[in-house]
Parts: C-alpha cells; structure tokens; sequence
C-alpha cells in the first residue's frame, strides 16, 4: 500500500497538536457483565481482531516531499501508511479493576498518543464489582473523525447483522480520449469554482472578525492550560426529548443543545458566577460528507457558530433562541458563516498547516468559547465477547486556552452526554452533569399541558424561531428498545438521527 498524503483539515490537527492538548476523540463503553474475568477477555478480542483491520495499522508520518513527482506545494505534509512493526499489544491495555470508569477514563485522555505508531489506543477497564466492565477507545483526529472512529471501532467489537448493501447501479463508461466540446463548460466551471472559493473565503473571514471583535470573556469557560483532564458522563431519556420537541418544535439536535445552555446556566449559578449578558459562542461541527463516502479517508467536518442564550432565565425562551440560530445557519449553509472556519484548511498549502500550526492552536478561544458536538451511533445493539454495550459517553478534545467540551451519542432510546474539561479549571464536572438532568426535567415539566402558561410559552419559543427562519421543523421518532438477549432478534426497532457529527475543535470536527 503506497503512503497517502494526509488531508489538509487532518494536517491542521496534527501540527495543532502539543503535550498539553493533545487532538484525540474519545468514546467510553460500557458493558454489562456476569464474569470478572469477562474485562481480560474482552482485551483478547480486541486484540485479536485489532490485526485483521487495515485501518488501525496505519501511521501518520511526517515528509517534507511526499512520495511522486515534485510538487513545491506539497512541501511540509505528511502521509498515511501502513505500520510495517504493527502490534495490537502495544495499542490495547488491561487496567487493574476500578470502581470509577469516569475517573479513570479522565486520566487517560489527557495522555497523549504516541505519534511514531499508529494513533489509536484501547483501555479495558473492569469493574471492581465484577458486574461489568468499559473499553475507553482514543482515536487522533488526523486519523478519523467521528464517523471514521466509529467504523474502526465497530470492526473490533462482535460483528453486527446488518442488511445486505444496496447494490450501486455500474458507473457509465468514460472514453480514454476527453470530449472536446465539453471544455468551454469545464473551463467555465473552473473559473465560477475559484470565484466562489475566494468569495467563501472572504465571507469565513469576515464573520471570524466580527465574531471575534464583539466576544467578551467568560468566567467558567476559558483558563490558563494545565494538561489535566476530568470527564463526566450523562445519560437521558430520548422520549423526554421528543416530548419536548413535539411541544415547542425543531429538531431533537436543537433540544439538546438548549439542554447544555440550561445546563451551563445552572452550573455557572452554583458557581456563584454572573450570568447576566453571558451568551458563550458554540462550535457545531457539521459533516459535510455526502451519503456514499463515509469510506474514503480524511475529515470533512465544517461548523456552526452560535451564542448560547446562557443569560435568559426562561427554559422555552432558551429553546427558541437556540432554534432560530441553528435556523439561520441551516438556511445559510454549512459554507458561510464564523463556523465554518475548517474549510479554510483547503487553501492553507502543507507547509502553512507545520509552520502555523502553534498560532492556530493558540487562536482557538478567539474563534470559539466551547464546543458541542454530536456523534452518531447505529440503531442495533453493539456488543463485546456477547455483552451488551449499554451506555457510550463519546469525549471531544479540548481546545487550547478552553475549559470545557461536550459530546453526545444518541444510542438504544437514550441521549449519552461525554462532559471533558480542563480538570484545575473545572474540579466540579460533576455539578455541571446534575445540572444536565435537571436541565431536562425543567424542560419536561415546562411543556406539560396541565401548566396554564405551557401552551403561551410554548408558542412564544416557536415564535421566535419562525420570525427567523419559518418552516424548519422535522420530526423523528425513535422508539426505546433495550438490547435483547443474546441470540434474540428484536422487532420494530428504530434508530433516532442527530443531525451534526463529529467533534472538532479547532482547525478544526464532531
């Protein structure tokens, strides 16, 4: 397999990478187990299977002139290639038995990857109680994002029964020689390409100064680097989500996002900080992959930026505040705006991406205040060695000069939250996950049809999202299913969509 050069998004991550912020996802699995012994067979199945997968053995390394002819843009890059002393052992480890997944999940992502091997690592964790155990994957961003990270790990764990692929109708036949009346319009293309390139670049450019010039710190989410890390994780019900999203409207990815605003408005409060005026700006990764190339290697991540209306006091207020801003950003497109600052890295040649990368890593908090991003997950039961995965916390990295990062994976019925955050900045990650539940509830109790105010408040939330962009709402269902037993095929299962993927931070996904 000849060396690929990495992508110029997956280049950004790797040279903004230092010791201290290290660009790996996360995703903490656990397991329901019978057996204390079923953590050490979980690691030989990992293992094992971890040799027949052409992906994890591929290395990042770095080459001044990638291989092929000379090519003076392409000086300073970096390629992907097979590890040719590839071993699972020395990316899979057996941990001593721990009654805090969290905590030790924490702990091993402010651990850096080794950048001579292959960037992934797995981290077996067995319960103390003997009654389960969790698998903590770390995957570098300039080797997957989200969706990629997703695909690695699932050729690890049990295989899926999944449907036989949909067959591709055969590509037409192209002649050798190029269709001469074809090149006025190719020329043509070409030139409208460019001319909309710059003009994006122009737009990008512009809404980052803006963004920039009228942003004001905010207590809580900014903090001088340490290199530790905390993680929490949250996990709520997706019906009360819909019930939510079926009184007010908008998209089950709109809900959850005004669950962080309520969320970070409570913990600020608890805090004992000001939340008068405070409207942090929010990074939503957006995947710009189209359906059918999952597949092929490197990010394609844009992003939407908006403020999250952490000083309005109303839950239903801050719902419609949240919709008609990820409205405007739908009706914009993921290739205009602040947020979209990841495609830029396009037009950044190899060289740029070495040199500038410290600056980019620092200008990160410039750009954005905390990122919030969703990672999706398939609708079938995932399992290891025949046990259930029943619950996964995914974690995005942590921009330089940030405090705090969340990650959710919509997963069998329910909403699975991964909290990440610098661990001196933030030690009270825990009061910030209580909040997430209370967050909830609140949103739940608000939309309850016997309040006398529900139904004016509810139309109040709607109002204001339909002022800003009418007619966006979409409906998805999902119903609640546990995984079945082992051997035991389930019926009428469905799968919920969150509709933004994989985590990036800066460029940067989800």
């Amino acid at each position: 397999m000849t060396p690929d050069p990495l992508a110029p998004l997956d280049l950004a991550f790797w040279n903004i990478e230092t010791d201290r912020h290290p660009m790996h996802l996360g995703a903490l699995g656990v397991f329901a187990a019978h057996s204390p012994t079923a953590g050490a067979h979980a690691a030989d199945l990992l293992a094992a299977r971890a040799a027949g997968v052409p992906g994890l053995r591929m290395r990042i390394r770095d080459v001044w002139q990638p291989p092929g002819p000379l090519r003076p843009l392409a000086v300073g890059g970096a390629t992907r290639e097979p590890d040719p002393d590839f071993d699972p052992l020395e990316h899979i480890e057996l941990h001593a038995p721990t009654a805090d997944f969290q905590g030790e999940a924490g702990r091993l992502m402010e651990r850096p990857l080794r950048r001579g091997r292959p960037p992934w690592e797995a981290h077996v964790l067995p319960g103390a109680d003997g009654t389960g155990f969790a698998v903590l994957f770390k995957f570098h961003h300039a080797l997957a994002d989200g969706l990629r990270a997703l695909t690695l790990a699932a050729a690890i764990l049990d295989p899926m029964d999944l449907p036989p692929p949909r067959p591709r109708r055969p590509a037409p036949r192209r002649s050798r020689l190029p269709d001469v009346r074809r090149l006025p319009g190719l020329v043509r293309d070409a030139l409208s390409d460019a001319v909309t390139d710059v003009g994006r670049a122009v737009d990008i450019g512009a809404s980052v100064a803006f963004s920039t010039l009228t942003a004001r710190p905010v207590p809580g989410f900014t903090a001088e680097p340490s290199g530790t890390r905390r993680t929490a994780g949250v996990v709520i019900d997706l019906d009360d989500v819909h019930r939510v999203r079926k009184t007010v409207g908008g998209t089950v990815n709109d809900v959850l996002i005004a669950v962080v605003a309520g969320a970070l408005r409570r913990w600020l409060d608890a805090r004992g900080d000001r939340t008068e005026g405070v409207r942090p700006r929010a990074l939503i990764p957006v995947s710009t992959r189209r359906p059918r190339t999952a597949h092929p290697r490197g990010n394609r991540l844009s992003g939407y930026l908006i403020r999250l209306p952490v000083d309005d006091p109303d839950p239903l207020t801050r719902l419609g505040t949240v919709r008609a801003a990820m409205d405007r950003n739908k009706d914009a497109g993921p290739g205009r705006g602040a947020g979209a600052v990841a495609l830029l890295a396009d037009h950044v040649p190899p060289l740029g991406h070495r040199l500038g990368g410290p600056l980019a890593a620092q200008a990160a908090r410039l750009w954005f205040d905390i990122l919030v991003t969703s990672v999706p997950l398939p609708g079938l039961c995932l399992r290891l060695g025949g046990h259930p995965l029943t619950a996964v916390h995914p974690y995005a990295p942590l921009a330089r000069g940030q405090s705090l990062a969340v990650a959710m994976s919509t997963y069998r019925g329910q909403v699975h939250f991964g909290l990440v955050a610098d661990a001196r900045a933030v030690p009270d990650l825990d009061r910030l996950a209580a909040a997430v539940r209370a967050e909830v509830a609140a949103l739940v109790t608000a939309c309850e049809p016997e309040r006398p105010d529900a139904g004016r408040r509810a139309a109040d939330a709607g109002r204001i999202a339909a002022d800003a962009a009418p007619g966006r709402g979409t409906r998805v269902r999902t119903p609640a299913v546990a995984c079945a037993p082992e051997g035991v095929r389930e019926a009428g299962e469905g799968r919920a969509r969150v509709p933004v993927a994989a985590p990036a931070p800066g460029p940067s996904g989800s």
